[in-house]
């Protein structure tokens, strides 16, 4: 499907040389301000306290939010799950307060907000264990809010969470290698990966650089993104193959051109409607999935420049030719093997 055919071939590989430079220069200061400024990680990776709360009435997120902050965690953490009664708290380690007792400032902070006070009640869970849980009581001993749940994410859950990180990402970077180098050629292989690690360097430097928190939600947005870019590096490659049997004169560089130049109405309509996708979460999705699409949306529009302008230049400068992916007919001898 095509929304426009465009006749003359763009000479992208021309000025491939002034864009891979603006695409290094990106590169470093991604990777400065990843060394300078480092991360916002979440509780997730940093530790902290995890609280599970129920409301009566439908829960106001943003209230919550506004709560948490004039106690003094910033940006916190809070989502719904599972029902609209249902919140879940992640909060980062303050130093000077103990989880519980962080835990305990949270819940008397909303209870308050709620213009309600705390209460303890005794419970009996389906296992005959007397169980004394926190509550928020209101006007008439209504309950407004029960704290269902609190849970401490301590450093070494965190390191583990790290190291399980960059171990996806070690084996999708590994992976995708291997399928090129096999579908394809090495120097395809190379070339995708330098794309790819370029995005995901990039991504990693814009969250570095206005400090967003990165969790694992993000993490996903990240891994995703390296799938999505290998998508579109893929056609070209197989553009480009294709072009090596159809333009027997053509040079690498009109091949290259030609096949970036054929695939660029495709390119328009599948990252058009992914794009519309990633906004509507941008925009629509509130706190919860504006992070993962903020990755995503950074990820796609370099994902396509790295594709175009580093990825096909990297293998045009490692070398690729027609026979790399094209193996030469053997000419059949004229004897055919008969021996006089």
């Amino acid at each position: 499907m095509e929304f426009f055919r465009i006749k003359k071939d763009i000479p992208f590989m021309r000025h491939a040389l002034v864009f891979n430079v603006v695409s290094a220069l990106t590169f470093v200061a991604a990777v400065f301000f990843l060394l300078h400024r480092g991360l916002h990680l979440s509780v997730e990776f940093t530790g902290g306290t995890v609280m599970e709360l129920r409301y009566q009435q439908a829960a106001n997120l943003e209230r919550i939010r506004h709560t948490l902050e004039s106690i003094g965690y910033e940006q916190p953490e809070a989502t719904g799950f599972g029902t609209a009664h249902d919140v879940m708290l992640r909060l980062p380690v303050v130093k000077g307060i103990t989880p519980k007792d962080a835990s305990v400032q949270v819940f008397d902070a909303l209870c308050k907000a709620e213009s309600g006070s705390l209460k303890q009640i005794d419970t009996v869970t389906a296992k005959g264990e007397h169980v004394v849980k926190q509550s928020c009581a209101g006007a008439g001993d209504v309950e407004l809010v029960s704290l269902q749940k609190v849970e401490f994410v301590g450093p070494q859950v965190g390191d583990e969470l790290t190291q399980n990180g960059l171990n996806a990402l070690v084996m999708v970077v590994i992976g995708v290698m291997i399928y090129l180098a096999v579908r394809f050629e090495w120097k395809f292989a190379v070339a995708a990966i330098i794309a790819n690690l370029h995005d995901v360097v990039i991504i990693l430097g814009f969250f570095a650089f206005f400090q967003w928190e990165f969790s694992l939600t993000v993490l996903a947005g990240v891994l995703a993104v390296l799938g999505y870019s290998v998508n579109e590096s893929v056609v070209i490659f197989d553009r480009i193959r294709e072009n090596f049997r159809k333009q027997r004169k053509a040079s690498v560089q009109e091949v290259i051109d030609n096949a970036i130049t054929s695939t660029i109405s495709r390119t328009i309509i599948t990252h058009g409607c992914t794009q519309m996708m990633v906004l509507s979460m941008l925009f629509l999705g509130g706190p919860t999935l504006h992070f993962f699409a903020m990755a995503l949306t950074i990820g796609i529009c370099f994902g396509i420049y790295s594709s175009v302008f580093v990825a096909a230049a990297v293998a045009m400068w490692l070398g690729v030719k027609r026979e790399d992916l094209i193996k030469p007919i053997k000419e059949k001898d004229e004897t055919d093997g008969a021996v006089v």
